[in-house]
Formats: structure tokens, C-alpha cells, sequence
């Protein structure tokens, strides 16, 4: 007998593959996913999800999101190739993001979407960062309000695009709204895992929620040893992540999620071996399993 869920999928860049294990696993023992939500990596994936694609369908497209098919250089940096650390300073990013997009574009349309419009409404929510006025948004819930947007008008693929905008790799977003243009960038820096957008102001949910997040649970994050500048930039952008999420993960919240804690794999590690990725795919489908075993919904 099927069962019907919600799903949230967490940021984490190439460690993201880990989730096709965990859905191959979902999709055996006959759960639906009736909503999604997700932040960077899982924006893309829930975007995917959303337009019906499987785990099987999955392994194709993140195969497809290799360093060289996402990377677009701007032209002078193709001739000048340290050029690009000095426009960094004014670009806010090293490559555009343009390909990211045009590869969800493709993969979207090819289930006939577009736009907000070709989804049920609600099936579909993506966590962004507004850095101009400083606050989360989330797409297509806050497009009208905040930018004065159509949500039927907005790109699925746009929305995923701006979600996985890691700031400085890639460059950010800008969306004209009502009080003029917005730099819009990575969904993680303010919540990389956003469970919480399926409940409602009492906490109450509509169906069962799995959850899953490419580390482990808050309780158990390791200690970060800091012992330079560089160490201590990246324990603050991490800790900013990790902080707002963590806070509103309970124990008993924590019993719908799958936890996938991944070592040793960076986000941005596009040169995987498929040793390697394997290795991610299997340990999702492990986490899964596990976690079955003890769910109750």
C-alpha cells in the first residue's frame, strides 16, 4: 500500500548524490512524496522530485551535473585565466551558474514544467537567501509579496538555480522587486535544511514528513578544531548554517529524519571518482534502511 509523505532534502553540493540511495530505498517500500522543500543541492532535487522524476532518473541527471557542464566562464577569464581572481571583487563570484540552470531547465521541461504554474500549488517550496534585505525567502510562497512577482510567471529551474548559488563560486542572483534590485544567493546560508515549512504555526502537519540531511544529528556534529583565519571563516559560514536548523530540530523531530553523515567529501568535490559515488549512493540507501527499521509514522 503506498504511503503518502512530505519531503525535505538539506544542502551539501555533491554529497547530495547520497540522497538517490535513500529515495531508491523510499521508492521499494512504496512512499510518496506528495510535497517537497529543500535548500542548494536539495533544491534541485526536490525540483526534480516534484516533476515526477525517479531515483533511478536521478543518477542520470546528478551524473550529467559534473565541474566541466556547470562551469561558464566568463569570456575573459577563458583568456586571462587569473583575471577572474581579480574580477571576483566586483562579480561576487567566480562562475555564473548559467549551465546549472539550463541543465535543470532541460531535465524540467522534459516532464512538461516551466514555471510555478505547471505544479499543484504548494508542492513545491525553495529556501533562498536575500542578502539585500537580509532575509530568508522562500519560493513561489514569497515572490508576490516580497518582489512583486507572479509566481505562475517564475522558472522552476531559476528558483533551484538561485537556492545552489554557493556564495563566491558562484555568481549571486539579482531579482528586481519592490524596493529595487535584490543579490540573492545560497538558501543554506540561513536555513540548509528547512523541515520546518510543512508544519504549521502550532506545529501541526498534514501527512507523515522524512527528512533528509547529508550529516549527522545536531547532537552529534564534531567539534571544529580552529587553528588559522581560513579555518575560522569557514567554522562561521558553517555554523551560520547550521544554527537556525539546528535549534528547531527536537528529539522528537529528529525520529523523521534520515540522517546521511557524510566524511570526507567536500561540496564542491565535482571530480568524484565513481568509486566515490557509489560509495555516497550506497551509504544513503544504509541510512535509509536504518531508519525505516525504527520510523513509526
Amino acid at each position: 500500500m503506498c504511503v503518502n509523505i512530505d519531503g525535505v532534502f538539506s544542502g551539501g553540493g555533491v554529497k547530495s548524490l547520497a540522497f538517490i540511495g535513500a529515495l531508491e530505498v523510499l521508492e521499494k517500500n512504496d512512499y510518496s512524496f506528495q510535497r517537497v522543500a529543500g535548500t542548494s543541492a536539495g533544491a534541485i532535487v526536490a525540483c526534480l522530485k516534484a516533476a515526477g522524476y525517479t531515483s533511478e532518473d536521478l543518477r542520470v541527471i546528478l551524473e550529467e551535473l559534473t565541474l566541466e557542464n556547470l562551469i561558464d566562464q566568463p569570456f575573459v577569464d577563458q583568456i586571462f585565466p587569473f583575471s577572474k581572481w581579480i574580477y571576483l571583487y566586483f562579480r561576487m563570484g567566480l562562475y555564473r551558474g548559467n549551465r546549472l540552470e539550463d541543465v535543470l531547465e532541460k531535465w524540467l521541461q522534459k516532464k512538461g514544467i516551466k514555471t510555478f504554474a505547471h505544479l499543484p500549488e504548494g508542492e513545491l517550496k525553495i529556501v533562498c537567501s536575500d542578502l539585500t534585505l537580509g532575509r530568508m525567502v522562500v519560493i513561489p510562497d514569497d515572490l508576490k509579496e516580497v518582489y512583486g512577482i507572479d509566481p505562475n510567471t517564475f522558472s522552476v529551474a531559476k528558483a533551484a538555480r538561485i537556492s545552489a548559488t554557493l556564495p563566491y563560486f558562484f555568481m549571486p542572483v539579482k531579482l528586481h522587486g519592490k524596493k529595487g534590485k535584490s543579490i540573492l544567493v545560497d538558501g543554506g546560508v540561513l536555513s540548509n535544511f528547512p523541515i520546518w515549512l510543512f508544519e504549521n504555526e502550532h506545529g501541526r502537519r498534514k501527512r507523515p514528513i522524512i527528512g533528509m540531511q547529508l550529516s549527522d544529528p545536531p547532537d552529534h556534529l564534531p567539534e571544529k578544531r580552529i587553528k588559522n583565519a581560513i579555518e575560522m571563516f569557514q567554522a562561521l559560514f558553517n555554523t551560520m548554517k547550521q544554527a537556525h536548523d539546528a535549534r528547531y530540530i527536537s528529539a522528537s523531530k529528529s525520529r523523521d529524519i534520515i540522517f546521511i553523515p557524510v566524511k570526507g567529501v567536500e561540496t564542491t568535490d565535482f571530480h568524484l571518482s565513481t568509486k566515490h559515488k557509489e560509495m555516497l549512493i550506497d551509504l544513503g540507501r544504509e541510512q535509509a534502511e536504518k531508519f525505516l527499521k525504527r520510523w513509526s509514522k
